[in-house]
């Protein structure tokens, strides 16, 4: 069941189209990572499914509903991101509360125990919270609210190493005991690689790839060997990324798509795994060159 839909959609903001002629379904009860570098459009898309942004044109569903303005989406979707504004004069306890009544699957004992293991206190107000621990209770409060769609902005912004561990746990256990569907922005993707079910990538505001984290994972392979070799092994095939690595040695990512794995092998190359992440990274990077090319 298809639960998020987008179709040719564009958004301009002022003279700059941030997304273009994008399109894109979502299954019920997935977690989807979303990813980009920044500026790909990836929150902006977020702010359009969950109602708050317009698209300037194109089509958008999310439960069967266009979701600007819409009530039933307010009150079904979950949008988190590192920028939430609660009202200043409410402590963390009563934020929690004011929740429990707005949300119909909110779960006040997993809002209590986290609360707790995470070490916030009851009158402490959200706006005197460090960048780290607000990104936790946003966290708290989007997991807890169990909404039948929840986005999720950059949340473990500030966060650090351990708690980003923490957060991934706790969600990917939650999503188990009450699956729904869940759009991950991230730029820790390497955290992130068990929890996924699918990779939406972007780029420039437009769909790169929408596979499942399993495709992407066997999407490319390294290949390192001497260069006139590599480069000749590669010629009529789809190279992510080349670079020379050391004197007449080369390393290409090429897509891995047709490839006589035992043949290179053969001919003296060596064969690597790409990530997920890394091929998302050489997938939206330029082929050849980098930082190092600036300062030539």
């Amino acid at each position: 069941m298809t639960i998020v839909k987008c179709e040719r959609v564009t958004k301009r903001q002022g003279s700059v189209q941030v997304l273009s002629d994008l399109s894109f379904q979502i299954r019920n009860n997935t977690i989807t990572g979303l990813i980009g570098k920044n500026g790909a459009g990836k929150t902006t898309l977020l702010k359009i499914l969950s109602g708050l942004w317009r698209p300037t044109s194109g089509h958008v569903e999310v439960l069967n509903t266009n979701p600007f303005n819409s009530l039933s989406v307010s009150a079904n979707v979950m949008y988190i991101d590192d920028q939430m504004d609660f009202p200043h004069t409410l402590t963390l306890s009563e934020i929690l509360e004011a929740g429990k009544r707005f949300y119909g699957n909110w779960d006040s004992q997993l809002a209590e125990r986290l609360f707790k293991y995470f070490s916030f206190h009851p009158n402490q107000l959200h706006n005197e919270l460090s960048k780290g621990k607000a990104s936790t209770f946003n966290m708290i409060f989007g997991l807890v609210a169990r909404c039948e769609v929840t986005l999720f902005d950059e949340p473990t912004s500030g966060m650090d190493a351990s708690v980003r561990k923490d957060f991934n746990r706790a969600l990917l256990k939650d999503y188990l005991a009450h699956p729904r569907t869940m759009i991950i922005s991230s730029h820790h993707l390497e955290e992130l690689e068990e929890v996924l079910e699918d990779i939406l990538l972007m780029k420039d505001g437009k769909t790169l790839l929408h596979e499942s984290i399993d495709v992407i994972r066997n999407y490319a392979v390294g290949l390192t060997g001497r260069s006139e070799l590599v480069r000749q092994w590669v010629a009529d095939k789809e190279v992510l990324y080349q670079e020379e690595v050391g004197i007449n040695s080369c390393f290409a990512v090429v897509k891995n798509e047709g490839l006589n794995i035992d043949k290179a092998r053969h001919l003296g190359m060596e064969i690597t795994p790409v990530s997920a992440s890394d091929v998302c990274v050489y997938l939206t990077n330029p082929m050849r060159g980098g930082i190092d090319d600036v300062f030539k």
